[in-house]
């Protein structure tokens, strides 16, 4: 754990034969709960409640000095991110851009979708050629994550994005959290190609959800929150993908494992080498998503 520059030693134990640290201000008082900006280990009487988890004192003081003092304690997210005033401005442009394609669909028709949906192969139904991923259509694996057809089926997905999208978003940061949806929604438009029939179409913002769900998990077990309310809703949410009827489970497995993979390497990164961690993190995630597809469409097109 990094030290602060001008802050007391971080002690390693409060007592004897206590597994816990104790708190930077008081080392007999062992705590499991860290500022969420410097991550030294915070008692309740230091602990001062922020956007997401707990602060230091120091740290909420911070940000009030000038030049590169004020650069080095200006306030930041657990990942390092820039806090923003408004933290669902990202969740609100995500919510808006699916709004208007499902509203583009109403008043185009059901051509939208067949020319945005997620499809892998060509196939020919009623005289009528569709050409997919494999055939270089390689954007429908970003559209088909904004595509809905069905008013539930946004009605559920927003809903989903508008609970777990800005809490993550006030944890991420902006930049980070768009990453972490587009990399979540494409990981389970990649998943749906690699598994699931060429023929089969498929669409919604289900994968990048499932993404959310998983980095919410993965966030709150950082927090040292309470997991089984997060647990059990995982939990529903497998249960209905797999015993539900037309539902594309490849999606929300895909999402779900790109989305927690990505959130752990962002939360998790030592401070000191942060940027390139997550950079690194968010570039290997992408890499396998090509990989995926490249060796799918070597299937399909061989």
């Amino acid at each position: 754990m990094d030290q602060v520059p001008g802050s007391p030693q971080e002690p390693r134990d409060a007592r004897a034969g206590d597994s816990a640290p104790g708190c930077y201000r008081h080392p007999d008082r062992p705590t499991g709960i860290t500022c969420t900006r410097c991550e030294r280990p915070v008692c309740p009487e230091c602990m001062v409640s922020a956007s997401v988890g707990f602060q230091c004192p120091e740290c909420v003081r911070g940000g009030s000095g000038t030049g590169r003092t004020a650069q080095a304690t200006a306030p930041r997210t657990i990942a390092g991110g820039t806090l923003a005033a408004d933290t669902r401005l990202v969740t609100k442009i995500l919510l808006g851009i699916n709004v208007a394609v499902f509203l583009a669909v109403l008043a185009v028709g059901d051509g939208l979708v067949q020319d945005l949906e997620m499809i892998g192969g060509a196939f020919t139904r009623e005289d009528l050629r569709f050409i997919g991923v494999a055939e270089g259509e390689w954007y429908r694996l970003l559209t088909a994550v904004f595509l809905h057809q069905a008013p539930m089926h946004i009605a559920f997905n927003m809903l989903s994005l508008w609970w777990l999208g800005p809490p993550l978003e006030a944890a991420l940061g902006r930049v980070r959290f768009l990453a972490l949806y587009l990399l979540s929604g494409l990981g389970g438009s990649a998943l749906s190609y690699l598994l699931a029939a060429q023929n089969q179409p498929s669409l919604g913002a289900s994968g990048a959800i499932f993404g959310l769900l998983g980095a919410t998990a993965i966030l709150m077990r950082r927090l040292s929150y309470d997991m089984r309310p997060v647990l059990i809703l995982l939990a529903l949410n497998l249960v209905f993908t797999f015993a539900w009827p037309n539902i594309a489970w490849q999606a929300h497995v895909g999402g779900l494992v790109v989305g927690a993979a990505v959130a752990y390497g962002m939360v998790h990164a030592p401070r000191a080498r942060r940027a390139f961690v997550q950079g690194a993190t968010c570039a290997v995630a992408l890499l396998v998503i090509v990989a995926v597809v490249w060796v799918r469409t070597g299937q399909l097109m061989g």
